[in-house]
């Protein structure tokens, strides 16, 4: 008998805090992450610059489900039942022990410091259970709510591509940011799980 896929009201949470909480990636929620990922706001950074069709965004989905990369459903805990909000990303380096580190919100889960808690929670797994020794990523210049979102959660600014992006037309740089290890600092809600505190 094959275990049953959890519903959205009754979702696998691995990890969280009280208001955001990290769960596997699902199949069945494909048709949630296609409408995230058609929303204007996401396709101006990183997303595709064209739409995508359903069809062709579910056959993806079984290529992902099977890849090597550590995908997250995020859920938004505030209003008590786990809703999900979003998708983290670790495309890891196993050579090296890295990972570059992709986060998409639903355009209703922004500017709510979801966006924070769900990148502090990944690197908390990264480092605690998948032991990376370092993540890091790349966020367009202009924008600053991101860059000020993955300082909060613990990542410093660790260089720049010059006009390496396009924002609105026009060409801008991209800014590379790190989190290592050894400064991971704060709770860790993996280890509070080991540890029952």
């Amino acid at each position: 008998m094959e275990p049953a896929i959890s519903t959205i009201s009754d979702p696998i949470l691995w990890i969280g805090t009280d208001t955001c909480a990290l769960g596997p990636y699902r199949a069945d929620l494909v048709e949630t992450y296609w409408r995230w990922e058609q929303d204007p706001s996401l396709l101006v950074g990183y997303g595709r610059q064209a739409p995508e069709s359903l069809e062709a965004r579910t056959e993806g989905m079984a290529h992902q489900l099977r890849g090597e990369n550590i995908r997250f459903t995020i859920y938004d805990r505030t209003s008590g039942e786990p809703v999900p909000a979003g998708v983290a990303t670790l495309l890891p380096d196993h050579a090296v022990r890295t990972a570059e580190y992709i986060i998409m919100l639903a355009p209703e889960a922004r500017r709510r410091g979801l966006g924070t808690q769900a990148t502090r929670l990944t690197l908390d797994y990264a480092f605690h259970i998948t032991n990376l020794r370092m993540v890091w990523l790349k966020v367009l210049a202009p924008n600053q709510a991101g860059i000020r979102a993955y300082e909060k959660a613990g990542f410093r600014t660790a260089g720049k591509l010059r006009e390496a992006g396009y924002w609105l037309g026009r060409t801008c740089d991209e800014v590379i940011m790190d989190a290592v290890a050894e400064e991971f600092e704060g709770a860790s809600a993996v280890e509070s799980l080991l540890t029952g505190e």
